[in-house]
């Protein structure tokens, strides 16, 4: 009996199984900044379902098309942008199972691939090298971390620089290829909008969902954001603070956050960006978790964090009617 209903559960969930509508490359040819890459993408699929779990090495970006069923739609889009620290996609949960979760709300869903770093082979450690240790970190003039030296608390966010949270700051190619993630999210926008008509999308309604460095990803690309075209109807970054420094938009961009309080950097980077925000006048909603550190997602139960999927969906529809 047992075995049958572990089988039948099997059935049900691989019938449940999200089929994308489209896909869509966000360049004609090769992405600007990207002719000299010669790594390959790698796509790793789950076995059960046989659909995406993690993508890495991509440097070809493109949306992904997840639409609810006509008689849901409410004309409100979602960009998802995953989490992997610019090194993979989460694909499978930050998008799959997200997207799924907002067709069934009448929400359609856009993943968004961006580019990430090459992947390379780790590099063996000099001779005699000695591995870095933790301890008192230098400040800049002012009392300032530099970004590149973060081990902050939730207490010290007013130690970032305009909120940059990004630990690289001064890896000029890993900023590069930041701007590069951040660029192909402003092109999303815009496309996902050129198509709203035909997927049933009101283009007012159309907000980016960023998880870990997707977060960042998301938030660069509203605050270099140079058209109304390119300007997202609102922002959400789960656990995600920005990785570059931030000027609040003049525009009227309402902001979602959810982490946890004991997530060192990523938690006081989110508090700094919040409070930029409320200063500059704009609407922000914050919830901080208080249960373990680290990143959380749509199939957490048990914990406070767990509820953090409804908290987006009810402020998404008080925010965006």
């Amino acid at each position: 009996m047992k075995r049958l209903a572990i089988t039948i559960a099997t059935l049900l969930f691989g019938a449940a199984t999200l089929s994308a509508q489209q896909v869509l490359p966000l360049y004609e040819g090769v992405a600007p900044g990207s002719e000299d890459r010669t790594d390959t993408e790698q796509v790793t699929y789950n076995q059960t379902t046989g659909e995406i779990e993690r993508i890495s090495s991509t440097s070809s970006p493109s949306i992904t098309v997840y639409l609810p069923s006509p008689d849901k739609a409410t004309g409100k889009a979602v960009i998802l942008c995953s989490g992997g620290a610019m090194m993979f996609h989460s694909w499978g949960n930050d998008v799959v199972n997200m997207a799924r979760w907002l067709n069934e709300r009448g929400v359609a869903a856009i993943g968004l691939k961006y580019r990430l770093k090459p992947m390379t082979p780790p590099q063996p450690r000099p001779q005699g090298a000695q591995p870095r240790q933790q301890g008192a970190q230098p400040r800049q003039q002012g009392g300032q971390m530099p970004p590149m030296m973060l081990n902050l608390d939730i207490t010290q966010f007013d130690q970032l620089v305009k909120s940059n949270a990004d630990p690289a700051a001064n890896d000029a190619e890993g900023v590069r290829l930041n701007m590069q993630a951040v660029d192909d999210a402003r092109v999303a926008m815009r496309l996902v909008r050129s198509h709203a008509e035909e997927w049933n999308i009101d283009p007012e309604k159309v907000g980016f969902l960023g998880f870990s460095a997707g977060g960042g990803v998301a938030i660069g690309a509203t605050v270099t954001a140079t058209t109304p075209e390119e300007m997202p109807s609102f922002l959400a970054t789960i656990y995600g603070p920005s990785l570059m420094e931030v000027e609040v938009p003049e525009s009227e961009v309402p902001l979602f956050i959810a982490t946890r309080a004991e997530h060192r950097n990523v938690a006081a980077g989110v508090m700094s960006l919040f409070m930029d925000w409320k200063r500059a006048g704009q609407s922000a909603e914050m919830h901080i978790y208080a249960d373990p550190q680290g990143a959380f997602g749509p199939d957490d139960t048990g914990l406070p964090s767990g509820s953090w999927r409804e908290s987006f969906f009810r402020w998404l529809n008080y925010t965006i009617e």
